[in-house]
């Protein structure tokens, strides 16, 4: 089936039916790779100018190997997420080049040469958080894209971030990461115009709910320049912040 409609849009562009762009746009969503357990968009890159992230919890090794395997075969860079240390050198065995990120438990080929128009700032709570920061920090780095880290700067000790303003004000935007109570985006939001992309984290205890209540308080922000991702979602805080600020200028 997608062989035909292939087949037809290269008919129809050979026969000046459609034109370049309206070639290129069809293309977007197709074609696939069905290996039974996955299927595999070959053609992401035409949408993001990035493969198909791939997020590894809950997938086995040799799933995670043949998903590489496939994707390498058209593209020279990769993202797996939520990859844990084990698991990592069981892949590395098999991709001896590829690189394992331990703390933001990612993995890659390479991080792509870096962006000289801005950078993200990404900000975390505490250093408990620093899995989920990291996920963001290194996500960015990978495509492409300059950091600028501020850890523990949560709001037990407002003042460590205080001084940093500077450098808020001059970010692209700003990727704020916290547990606990989850109030760090909303003072962050007041001190700055810039977006603030709120992450919550299932870092706390007793009424955290495991990043319940962070994220209830992100959602409830006062600050209306912050939008808040999914609990412990660096990466799609990190994707975003690439796609909104950076690919689509």
């Amino acid at each position: 089936m997608e062989r035909e409609r292939i087949k037809k849009l290269l008919n129809d562009y050979k026969n000046g039916k459609i034109k370049e762009e309206e070639f290129i746009e069809n293309l977007r969503y197709l074609p696939y790779k069905d290996i039974d357990f996955a299927k595999i968009d070959s053609l992401r890159t035409l949408k993001f100018n990035f493969p198909e992230v791939v997020y590894g919890a809950n997938k086995s090794t040799q799933q995670l190997k043949k998903i590489i395997s496939e994707i390498r075969q058209h593209h020279s860079n990769i993202i797996v997420t939520k990859v844990e240390e084990n698991v990592a050198k069981e892949i590395k065995k098999k991709f001896p080049d590829i690189i394992y990120f331990k703390i933001p438990k990612i993995l890659t080929f390479k991080k792509e040469k870096e962006k000289k128009d801005g950078y993200v700032c990404v900000i975390s709570a505490g250093t408990s958080d620093m899995p989920i920061s990291e996920e963001s920090a290194i996500t960015l780095e990978i495509l492409g894209i300059k950091v600028e880290r501020i850890y523990d700067a949560g709001v037990a000790g407002i003042h460590r971030l205080i001084d940093k303003i500077e450098i808020l004000d001059k970010a692209k935007c700003l990727i704020v990461v916290a547990g606990m109570e989850g109030a760090l985006p909303s003072v962050v939001g007041g001190l700055t115009s810039k977006p603030v992309i709120a992450v919550p984290t299932s870092i706390g205890y007793g009424i955290n709910l495991n990043g319940i209540a962070p994220l209830l308080t992100m959602l409830n922000s006062c600050s209306p320049n912050v939008v808040v991702v999914n609990i412990n979602n660096g990466f799609g805080a990190a994707f975003f912040a690439y796609v909104a600020f950076f690919l689509n200028k």
